[in-house]
């Protein structure tokens, strides 16, 4: 992958290891959350976005994002169910459940600085269950991104899903686990979305070239796309919001796409010493260009001209993004809009270093971060447009 979710809490290598003996071992560790028997909060879809030739890729995983909404229109019916039904274990396993979100609070704070100090505007609750959603994704991506990657096989996520599947159903394995099985059991968050994010890291595990944007949406679908839709649950939209709940998780997967797609066009250098190229191969044809000059790393005319068309395309994904932000609840718009603001920025950055990708990593530093966090606010408060008029007068 290009590094859009990279986290180790015990360690890639313990976190391997795990998996690899997850079934001798899973008794010993459940039998500590045997008490937590938590309610199923959503059904189960397909366990990834089946290809089918005839129809496109945006084609199929909206099917996904119609899919999150409605389930997302039914919030309060399974809300309230779901609470009643776990009543008498919030009382019974309090401490447990609260020593396990505090777990995730720790990682957040630790891996992800800004993020995790956009939550704090949030309610209790709210943030709460973004952690620990968090928390599972980097656990996830840390599987065939991390240092001891090469431990990881297409059994071993096999074990990961099944586990997973355990979390929903409330049979969590860890205390992250018992975090995200108690987060779903109180938000109408679908287990489809985690399932396709494991799919992703297949993909990873199998492939090492796309051949068309089509098969890159996909792949950016799978490992970005489907954090967006499994928040959106969490986040809440504000009251007031007149936009359609399809919209917004609409937007919220086209953020996922526009920081997936940054992050390649980031990391193009770093991933072709690892023999990889997540550019699209017709697009490079188009453009006079192929493998071999990504990996001789050479800044040529052809090579600044595809890049401004990549970028121009993100930028796209984030403006169709932006839309969506506005319409989430107030107080979780924070962390988005500052996600967004920094991740923009990057594309900022390619372009400074005059589309040298290869040699030169583009980041936004220490101090360009923390003055997003307040634009971010701004943003947040006043919304995008009346913040810009601020801001230019």
């Amino acid at each position: 992958m290009s590094g859009v979710l990279v986290w180790s809490c015990c360690g890639p290598k313990e976190i391997a290891n795990s998996l690899v003996g997850f079934t001798c071992n899973r008794g010993i560790t459940q039998k500590r959350f045997s008490r937590i028997n938590f309610a199923r909060g959503a059904s189960a879809f397909s366990s990834a976005v089946v290809a089918e030739p005839s129809r496109s890729s945006e084609e199929r995983v909206y099917e996904v994002v119609l899919k999150q909404a409605a389930l997302m229109k039914e919030k309060k019916r399974v809300t309230k169910i779901s609470h009643d039904l776990n009543k008498d274990v919030h009382y019974t396993n309090g401490d447990l459940l609260n020593a396990a979100y505090d777990r995730c609070d720790e990682v957040c704070a630790e891996y992800a600085k800004t993020f995790h100090l956009g939550t704090r505007l949030m309610t209790p609750e709210r943030r709460k269950a973004i952690w620990a959603i968090y928390v599972w994704c980097r656990r996830t991506d840390e599987l065939v991104d991390g240092p001891n990657a090469s431990h990881i096989t297409p059994g071993a996520l096999d074990r990961w899903e099944q586990r997973l599947t355990d979390a929903f159903e409330g049979r969590p394995y860890d205390m992250y686990d018992a975090a995200l099985s108690h987060t779903v059991s109180q938000y109408p968050v679908d287990i489809q979305p985690f399932k396709d994010m494991i799919e992703g890291m297949r993909m990873d595990l199998r492939k090492s070239r796309y051949n068309n944007f089509d098969e890159l949406y996909l792949y950016c679908y799978y490992v970005a796309g489907t954090v967006g839709l499994m928040s959106v649950p969490v986040m809440g939209m504000a009251p007031e919001s007149k936009a359609s709940t399809e919209s917004v998780y609409n937007g919220a997967l086209a953020l996922g796409i526009a920081n997936q797609l940054t992050n390649i066009l980031r990391d193009v250098g770093e991933d072709a010493r690892r023999g990889r190229v997540y550019l699209p191969q017709e697009e490079l044809a188009q453009a006079g260009l192929s493998d071999e000059d990504i990996f001789r790393g050479r800044v040529t005319e052809k090579w600044r001209k595809f890049m401004k068309g990549q970028i121009k395309r993100a930028r796209m994904f984030f403006d169709e993004a932006e839309k969506a932000v506005a319409e989430l609840n107030s107080a979780s718009r924070w962390p988005v809009w500052a996600s967004l603001l920094i991740y923009r920025q990057i594309l900022d950055a390619i372009e400074a270093n005059d589309y040298n990708n290869f040699t030169k990593r583009a980041y936004v530093g220490k101090t360009k971060k923390l003055l997003s966090l307040p634009a971010a606010y701004g943003v947040t408060l006043l919304g995008p447009q009346k913040f810009s008029n601020i801001v230019r007068w």
